[in-house]
């Protein structure tokens, strides 16, 4: 059987840190490098984007501690510090993390540290198949974007629909009159999203509860008026249990 792949990101805010890290990653098999972060809020834009199942985070980074970011996270990948102080480890062990590494840190002792993160991987996806059938978790009612430098919390009820624009996306929500801007794409966000919101065109995703009516091609939702492409409709009439008379 071939070992499991974990996707990982690495967040330092010193280049020569970020350097070290990468070259660690690199060196060990079942480890993925799918982004360097500089600070955390690239590192939340990375979360919003990759399926990431482990993080090695700085914690003394300009703008945001990484115990903070980490606490302020609802959905959290397994996590490994590393840094260069001793005084955040009894904080650290109580936002469950796998490991705690010192700077400078030698092969050995990151290459233990991944191998834990992998034992603990397998024993989830373990886990998860024995409990496949049973009961599903209450999902988080909520989740935190990047906004100009702070993080923002998201209610999934308030959300009317999202709106792709490239690089970036507008959040409408019940909550307030302007969109919430943050960067990310349609896709990286539509993984974090529950069942009751769909992609209906290339540029929107709607919650399919707000929905007021469904006209020529076009959802109404309050004042906005959201088109519908041809190869969704189906699918959406299914999703809001439109039965044709």
């Amino acid at each position: 059987m071939s070992t499991a792949k974990l996707n990982c990101i690495a967040v330092d805010d010193e280049s020569l840190a970020r350097k070290l890290l990468q070259e660690n990653i690199e060196q060990v098999p079942f480890l993925n490098l799918v982004k360097v972060c500089k600070n955390p809020f690239e590192a939340m834009e990375a979360l919003q984007e990759h399926k990431v199942d482990l993080m090695f985070l700085d914690i003394q980074m300009p703008g945001m501690l990484g115990t903070k970011f980490l606490a302020s996270l609802k959905e959290k990948p397994m996590v490994i510090l590393v840094t260069a102080y001793d005084n955040y480890a009894v904080e650290s062990y109580a936002l469950d993390v796998v490991d705690y590494l010192m700077k400078p840190v030698s092969f050995d002792r990151f290459s233990k540290a991944a191998h834990k993160a992998l034992d603990l991987f397998k024993k989830s996806q373990k886990a998860s198949a024995v409990t496949e059938s049973s009961s599903p978790v209450d999902s988080p009612e909520y989740f935190f974007v990047n906004v100009e430098y702070s993080l923002v919390k998201i209610i999934f009820d308030e959300i009317t629909h999202i709106e792709g624009l490239k690089d970036y996306i507008k959040i409408y929500v019940t909550s307030q009159t302007r969109p919430i801007l943050t960067k990310s794409t349609l896709k990286g966000i539509e993984r974090r999203l529950p069942e009751n919101f769909m992609r209906v065109q290339k540029s929107y995703i709607v919650n399919l509860e707000k929905i007021q009516s469904i006209r020529n091609h076009r959802i109404t939702i309050d004042k906005f008026d959201i088109p519908v492409s041809d190869s969704n409709m189906e699918s959406l009439l299914q999703a809001i249990n439109y039965q044709k008379p």
